[in-house]
């Protein structure tokens, strides 16, 4: 689904606008962003929780060449999914 889709199915279940459901869905885009780079945690319960981690630097091989190349570190996003979710999608 894209977010096109999302924006579409969110206006016909709620019963708004196409436009106020993309404003609700990027401000809620927005809240989590800004959550994540606050505080590096955040839960929506059943649903899951966003956190933050550090991935440390390592060596990887360029897969044109095999020439080892060096990875920086880097800040990246895991999703756990949560009770609800995990019981919906068996």
């Amino acid at each position: 689904m894209t977010k096109a889709e999302l924006v579409t199915k969110v206006a016909e279940e709620v019963g708004i606008k196409k436009v106020e459901a993309e404003k609700a869905i990027n401000t809620l885009l927005g809240a989590v962003k800004e959550v994540l780079k606050k505080e590096g945690r955040m839960a929506l319960t059943g649903f899951g929780t966003f956190t933050v981690s550090k991935r440390k630097a390592r060596t990887g091989r360029n897969p044109q060449t095999g020439q080892p190349i060096k990875i920086k570190a880097a800040k990246v996003v895991k999703f756990r999914p949560g009770k609800d979710l995990k019981g919906h999608i068996k």
